[in-house]
């Protein structure tokens, strides 16, 4: 019986020390995330499973492109996740199917460069014409067309963000088949 003890005993240390070592990284540093819905289309689709980068805001400011999950501005207990498009300072126009960032002295605009993440022929719905305040950003999904994001609901306020993609993991639907 000493053995079966001495078994047991072992199996319960190490499963300690795993939870030791996993829980405080699953709740400061990196959190689980799945996509719901085709707002993030083509680049991420319904039930992918994605690791979000919860520190690496507390350590430097969001920047232009970064894919982020945050709780809704408007429901704290639904999480989305959007592309940051305009920064803090940024005013930021949309126009004839097309985003403008104001980037020069003069003020004139110029139109964002997104062909890394969106499909050339994509259009962006609305008109806005918005300067953004201390600790705001401007965020709208790739797919532009099927999108609840800033156009409908305003900026984000740094405080909601939850965190940065910090890579996607595998998408749940290839087991379901």
């Amino acid at each position: 019986m000493p053995k079966f003890l001495n078994f047991i005993w072992e199996i319960a240390k190490i499963t300690i020390i795993a939870l030791l070592i996993v829980i405080p990284i699953r709740v400061f540093i990196f959190q689980p995330f799945f996509v719901s819905g085709a707002s993030m289309e083509p680049n991420f689709h319904n039930l992918d499973y994605l690791i979000v980068d919860e520190i690496s805001y507390h350590l430097g400011e969001p920047q232009r492109g970064d894919v982020v999950v945050f709780y809704n501005p408007n429901n704290t207990s639904q999480r989305f996740i959007k592309r940051i498009i305009a920064l803090p300072g940024d005013t930021i126009k949309i126009e004839g199917g097309n985003v403008y960032l104001r980037q020069t002295q003069e003020g004139e605009f110029l139109m964002l460069d997104e062909t890394g993440y969106l499909p050339e022929d994509l259009g962006t719905k609305g008109n806005t014409n918005i300067t953004l305040e201390e600790n705001q950003y401007f965020v709208m999904g790739d797919n532009r067309n099927s999108s609840y994001d800033s156009r409908s609901w305003g900026v984000l306020d740094k405080e909601y963000i939850i965190g940065r993609n910090f890579f996607k993991l595998l998408n749940v639907q290839i087991f379901s088949k």
